[in-house]
Parts: C-alpha cells; sequence; structure tokens
C-alpha cells in the first residue's frame, strides 16, 4: 500500500514539474516574441511618426494647426478626447480624408475630402496624430 502512495506521489510530482517546466519554457518563447515584434516594429512606427508629422504640417495643418492643436474658426484639435481611438477610430479618419466629414462635434463646418492624401499617408499620419495624443495623456 505504502509503495502505491510513494509512485502516485513521484507521478505528481513528475507531472507538477513537467508542467512548471513548460510554463517556464512557453514564458521565455513569449517574451523573447514580444521583444523581437517591440524591436522590429519600432522604427515602422517612427517611421511612420516622422513621415506623418510632415504630411499633417503639409495636408492638415492649416485647419488643424501645427502639432494638431486646431486653428480658431478654421479647424477643430485632435488633442481632444473626443479625438481618442475608442470614439474616433483610426477608419474614422481613413473616411473623413477620403469622402470629408460633416459638422458634428464642432462649429467649424464640414470638412471637404482630403483627395491628395493617399491612404498610405493617412497611416502616417494617424500614427503622428496617436502619439501626440498618447504623449498628451488623451489615452
Amino acid at each position: 500500500m505504502r509503495f502505491l502512495k510513494e509512485t502516485k506521489m513521484k507521478k505528481y510530482t513528475l507531472l507538477v514539474a513537467a508542467v512548471i517546466i513548460l510554463f517556464l519554457i512557453a514564458k521565455y518563447y513569449i517574451q523573447d516574441d514580444v521583444a523581437r515584434l517591440d524591436s522590429s516594429q519600432s522604427p515602422l512606427v517612427l517611421s511612420d511618426f516622422g513621415q506623418g508629422k510632415v504630411l499633417f504640417d503639409d495636408n492638415c495643418a492649416a485647419c488643424h494647426g501645427k502639432g494638431a492643436v486646431g486653428v480658431e474658426g478654421a479647424g477643430p484639435t485632435f488633442l481632444h478626447k473626443v479625438y481618442e481611438p475608442n470614439h474616433h477610430g483610426d477608419a474614422s479618419f481613413y473616411r473623413a480624408a477620403q469622402y470629408g466629414v460633416r459638422a458634428h462635434h464642432w462649429p467649424y463646418g464640414n470638412m471637404p475630402p482630403q483627395t491628395q492624401v493617399s491612404q498610405t499617408d493617412v497611416k502616417k499620419i494617424i500614427a503622428y496624430i496617436r502619439k501626440l495624443q498618447k504623449d498628451k495623456g488623451i489615452y
């Protein structure tokens, strides 16, 4: 009887040890993947941010202000809670550039389509706006 208990205990101990080892191995690989993902995507994000700033300044700043602070009488700031991703997601920026926007939050009038800006340009402009918003603690 005692032999059976010891055998079960050894099997249980081995099972627990195997689970712990598998967990540690999985954790190592997940952390490694996250680190690799972060380092491989950082240059892209920074590049999009830098290019987005130039594109924003050239195409959006006349109405939305340098640094997206808005221009009185022309266009709203994007550094406002109403433009955070959970309220105005990235898709709304793509639609705004492609189709224009009816005024609905601010008294600046409707925004016409910005056909000179490509989808790739809009992606970079969004990266710039989101970085500014994050730096300001908007989200």
